[in-house]
């Protein structure tokens, strides 16, 4: 079997991470379940390009014990645990191609391994996979069935190329179910950014001035639990709307300009690029600390700080000192990477539970439909995303209300009013 890992001796070690992350996964566990008896995949090969997490290896399990054959790579530098990679390989049989820490040219070997196994369908985390299968290998893109994106960064890529007409089969956007969105985006990046900011910095986060930079619903849960851990939060945007929430969820806001000036930790969670510049940097206090937790490491302008710095050090694990021209130190997270997957463990398995089991399920769906799809992004079939919260709260212990008849008669008519 053809690999690439850091130490298949690891693979007990991420054994052992894996079972602990299984346990808090009860959604995918039914759905494994149902689908080892089925098997939806059989003579499938799918291609996926994700954080290589304890969760995602759960993820990789599910899809194989529905006959698919599973191939994986890294959906970023730093996200990879080396442990789990090697415990894939050698206790599942999965072949994964991910390094902790790997360059830029290996990355894109190791998407280019998976793409060699023509799979026929791609799993995405960030749009790499199929941009680079599209710009490098557009025949291919023939014998693909369909592909699904998790993350807002890779659902925009893949509109804009659906947009000028150059997407080359269906792709679902896990992303935007909103057992997705309302949940990982919000609860599980909320906790896991702030988890990855205290690990690498031990910094007490109660009395200071935490600037969050977008109000989307990754930015939403952070800010709810940067004010819960006791900081002022203030919030950056460009969107009226949801800046005009922030104000009314009693978050100040400002431009990044002004922020720049009070700001002792900044977090940027936009999906877009240069959101911290050379002026804001010039403009922030001895000591500020600046992360990343959008999908690419594009929205602190690394090279503009650069430029503006006398000195670069490395002072903890995942800590850069950058002395400024003007004396200043300004410390930088993970390379201005996913602070939560570089310097902490990513997302809770109990909120990755829903946003793999629309994975799994979205996959099911176009293995069945693919042949009446259309080529572009669609939203996540809205019985997949209600399926997932069904089990979800089945596996919680919780039951709800069913309409009665009447109910049912009443919400689909238009006669009775008042």
């Amino acid at each position: 079997m053809e690999f690439h890992v850091k130490d298949l001796n690891l693979a007990d070690e991420g054994l052992k991470l894996i079972e602990w992350a299984e346990m808090d996964m009860p959604v995918l566990r039914q759905i494994r379940k149902r689908f080892s008896e089925e098997k939806p995949f059989k003579g499938i090969r799918i291609g996926g390009c994700l954080h290589i997490t304890t969760e995602t290896a759960n993820l990789a399990r599910t899809l194989k014990e529905g006959g698919a054959e599973v191939y994986l790579c890294a959906s970023n530098p730093l996200s990879t645990k080396d442990e789990v990679a090697a415990a894939l390989v050698k206790h599942f049989e999965i072949p994964v191609f991910a390094i902790r820490g790997e360059d830029r040219d290996t990355y894109y070997s190791h998407i280019k391994a998976v793409l060699d196994k023509k799979p026929h369908i791609t799993i995405d985390d960030g749009a790499d996979l199929v941009t680079t299968l599209h710009r490098e290998r557009p025949e291919q893109t023939e014998k693909i069935l369909g592909g699904t994106e998790e993350t807002t960064t890779g659902v925009i890529r893949l509109r804009a190329m659906a947009k000028d007409g150059v997407l080359k089969y269906p792709i679902i956007a896990v992303n935007d179910a909103l057992t997705k969105h309302l949940f990982d985006n919000r609860y599980g990046t909320g906790q896991s950014t702030l988890d990855g900011i205290l690990r690498a910095t031990n910094r007490l986060l109660a009395g200071s001035v935490f600037v969050v930079a977008g109000f989307g619903w990754c930015g939403k849960g952070l800010a709810m639990r940067a004010r819960g851990m006791g900081a002022r939060v203030v919030i950056t945007e460009v969107d009226p709307l949801k800046a005009l929430e922030a104000v009314m969820e009693g978050y100040l806001v400002m431009p990044m300009d002004e922020a720049a000036e009070i700001g002792d930790f900044f977090c940027t969670v936009t999906g877009n690029k240069a959101v911290i510049r050379k002026e804001h940097f010039l403009k922030m206090k001895d000591g500020a600390i600046v992360a990343n937790s959008g999908h690419f490491d594009v929205e602190i302008d690394l090279k503009a700080l650069k430029e503006i710095s006398t000195n670069v050090k490395q002072i903890r694990r995942e800590v850069e000192e950058y002395t400024l021209v003007n004396g200043k130190r300004i410390y930088v997270l993970s390379q201005g990477r996913l602070v939560n997957l570089a310097s902490a463990e990513g997302h809770p398995s109990g909120v990755m539970d829903m946003s793999f089991a629309n994975q799994a399920l979205c996959v099911e769906y176009i293995v069945k439909n693919y042949k009446t799809l259309e080529k572009k992004v669609y939203k996540v079939p809205e019985e997949i995303d209600k399926e997932v919260a069904r089990l979800k709260l089945n596996a919680m212990g919780i039951k709800i209300d069913n309409l009665t008849p009447e109910q049912e008669r009443y919400l689909s008519g238009w006669q009775e009013g008042t």
